[in-house]
């Protein structure tokens, strides 16, 4: 059965659509940056692809860029069922909302980004955290999140944390300074990254009270 589409259907569907495209180039215009300046020193551009992925804001806006991507694609597969279930997208806007206050308040005096830089920058630190953000609000059916999401949930940061210490013991290269073992040592380490753990749950629980108030109030959307 194809059930029609409403006008305002269609305009959230356009909205997902430029929110979309604007995920995937953030992302390109970051890692042409990151491949462009290996190319310039001779360095390994497969290098350069593995330290394109070592950033968190990195992976999450792929994730982002994914489920919005998914939710624009009519064919039914495994993947897309998966990244469209309201519990996944939802941990995922935790994420990307987490990238998004953490590069505010730690980062962002740090340096001052130009050019295509601080285009890339602004696209992944700012502009996607809302954009997903508000497709949650509109997009994301509500009602279904409950308290054991958030333990799903923390996987990912912890992991994360995991293999950036790991890669950082190797290379002797941490992708932000707050996690730089060697500079601040590990005890400091710990403490920075419980920090953001912290933020992170209380994020998530927001985002599970939002989602139990406008689930009793029945706006939750149906796919």
């Amino acid at each position: 059965m194809v059930i029609p589409s409403t006008p305002g259907s269609a305009a959230r569907r356009r909205c997902v659509a430029v929110a979309a495209v604007l995920g995937w180039t953030g992302l390109t215009i970051q890692l042409y940056l990151i491949l462009y300046l290996r190319w310039t020193v001779a360095a390994s551009l497969l290098g350069g692809l593995v330290s394109f992925f070592s950033f968190f804001t990195v992976l999450t806006n792929t994730l982002v860029a994914v489920v919005l991507t998914c939710e624009l694609t009519s064919r039914e597969s495994a993947a897309r069922r998966w990244f469209l279930q309201p519990w996944v997208s939802s941990g995922i806007a935790v994420s990307i909302a987490v990238v998004g206050v953490a590069y505010s308040l730690l980062l962002r005096h740090l340096w001052h980004p130009e050019g295509w830089q601080w285009l890339a920058d602004e696209l992944m630190h700012d502009v996607m955290p809302l954009l997903f953000l508000a497709y949650w609000w509109c997009c994301v059916p509500k009602g279904t999140l409950r308290l054991r999401h958030i333990a799903l949930w923390v996987i990912y940061p912890l992991g994360y944390f995991g293999y950036a210490l790991w890669r950082g013991h190797l290379l002797a290269v941490y992708p932000y300074p707050f996690i730089d073992v060697d500079k601040l040592g590990y005890p400091q380490v710990f403490i920075n990254a419980g920090g953001l753990l912290v933020g992170f749950v209380v994020i998530a629980l927001l985002v599970i009270g939002l989602d139990r108030w406008k689930g009793r109030l029945g706006t939750g959307l149906d796919r």
